[in-house]
């Protein structure tokens, strides 16, 4: 994912020392149809703040390389790293993390990147929160809702996340749990193709009007993180400023259309 804000950050996380790194792939597991979740061991990596992405490089053998980047799904001072990668068909990178790479590999990623799309606890001081993903856009904020829940702080939190049909919601199961906490974050789904037996609204994407239904309001001044594709992130950002949130209470981060 590319990093980008139109928000000026109220607390940046301490700068952690950004180097290459070889990582040591300890798991990865199918998501979804077309995503991997994948779990990577780095021994002289430094921690990260919840929101920040890193880089990985692909080496081919004849000295061909690539490097993408991607949003990290964990935060905090461990070792452990955990991605979660969209399969692009005409992508370099992501149709190898998904399909062919398996436990024991080894990769090089470069980080921790990213000091704008980030939360720390108290960082918000005391206002709401509200996350607005597309597709794997959610892999950021899932990281922000784990961090939050761990840090036991109670600020109002809200997820809206669009998502293709039921089967692509990525870390459903986390997404239960942090809706069952005693602060539970509250996850607000929309369809765009296919919706739940029994689901009340039809498929369809995310309008004007169905973001200002489920979002905070304006007036509660959230500070708002949006993650997806370029397009999405744009047209929602567009809407949060017409109906009144303050350009600097908006961060995005956005993602290309090549991996």
């Amino acid at each position: 994912m590319t990093d980008a804000t139109t928000a000026t950050v109220t607390a940046t996380p301490a700068r952690l020392r950004v180097a290459w790194h070889v990582a040591t792939v300890v798991a990865t597991t199918r998501e979804t149809a077309s995503a991997a979740r994948i779990v990577l061991d780095v021994p002289t990596w430094p921690g990260n703040a919840a929101g920040q992405h890193l880089d990985v490089r692909l080496t081919a053998p004849d000295g061909y390389s690539a490097t993408r980047s991607y949003s990290i799904a964990s935060a905090g001072p461990g070792t452990r790293v955990v991605l979660a990668v969209d399969r692009l068909p005409d992508g370099e990178v992501s149709p190898f993390l998904v399909d062919e790479l398996r436990a024991g590999d080894q990769l090089e990623v470069h980080g921790p990147l990213g000091r704008f799309f980030v939360w720390q606890p108290g960082a918000a001081d005391g206002r709401p929160v509200q996350l607005i993903a597309g597709g794997s856009g959610v892999v950021p904020l899932i990281a922000i809702a784990q961090a939050r829940a761990d840090a036991s702080d109670g600020t109002p939190f809200r997820l809206l996340y669009s998502v293709r049909t039921p089967d692509d919601v990525l870390f459903a199961p986390e997404l239960d749990a942090l809706q069952a906490t005693d602060a539970p974050l509250r996850v607000d789904l929309v369809y765009t193709r296919r919706v739940p037996d029994g689901w009340p609204v039809p498929a369809g994407r995310i309008d004007e009007a169905r973001l200002l239904a489920a979002a905070i309001p304006v007036e509660d001044r959230p500070i708002v993180y949006v993650c997806g594709s370029t397009g999405f992130v744009e047209r929602v950002a567009d809407w949060l400023v017409a109906a009144g949130h303050a350009g600097r209470d908006i961060r995005t981060e956005r993602y290309g259309d090549t991996a």
